[in-house]
């Protein structure tokens, strides 16, 4: 059976995986983009074409091993509804994400809300569709869509969270960024124990960042 796998999801020092005050305009809320900074530095962001031209290439080190990781061998998405969209997303039939006409997911993508709408397909692969459903009914309908492959879960923090409370993630790769954000979302609440059930590996980053992967 295919794996079910989280990458390069950021963290604080303190646990939140985005920041307060989420808006069209501040996608991680008041944390800005301090959470990315490390992943959007590595040459692999910058060959997701998501830069402006002329910018430097990137860097090609240790974080761009880890974030580079995100691809292969995914065949689906899925994600939480707060990482589609801000808060009332549902109410603009003309929001279609945060990533433009293409996205950078490439596969089918499944993104979680009360108030399902019809299919969005986009350039490059990418076709958005919208469940009202369990983690356990949204990975089977995600695990028919990749075909064999596996399925990424994308986030926010509080969709990961679900999938690692129900025992249906086989690898997260959560980085642990130097800063502290004092409040927002925290993915590890309510996971007393987790640690347990996976095999836990640290990799530190010369940029700054720690690198853990929980492996069963």
């Amino acid at each position: 059976m295919s794996r079910v796998r989280v990458h390069n999801f950021s963290i604080s020092l303190d646990g939140f995986a985005t920041g307060e005050g989420q808006s069209a305009d501040a996608p991680f809320g008041h944390a800005g983009h301090r959470l990315v900074g490390w992943m959007k530095a590595t040459r692999f962001w910058h060959e997701l074409g998501v830069v402006e031209p002329g910018e430097e290439t990137g860097s090609a080190g240790v974080d761009n091993a880890f974030a580079e990781r995100f691809g292969p061998g995914i065949g689906a998405e899925i994600m939480g509804a707060n990482k589609f969209g801000p808060p009332g997303w549902q109410d603009d039939p003309q929001w279609r994400g945060w990533w433009g006409e293409n996205p950078p997911f490439h596969t089918p993508t499944y993104v979680l809300t009360h108030r399902p709408r019809p299919a969005l397909a986009m350039d490059g692969g990418t076709t958005f569709h919208f469940l009202d459903a369990t983690p356990q009914d949204a990975l089977a309908v995600a695990r028919e869509g990749a075909r064999g492959q596996d399925v990424r879960i994308g986030g926010g923090p509080g969709t990961v969270r679900q999938f690692l409370a129900a025992g249906l993630v086989d690898h997260l790769h959560a980085v642990q960024v130097p800063i502290l954000l004092g409040r927002g979302v925290r993915l590890w609440d309510g996971l007393e124990g987790l640690e347990q059930h996976y095999r836990v590996e640290a990799v530190s980053s010369p940029g700054g960042v720690v690198h853990l992967t929980f492996s069963r």
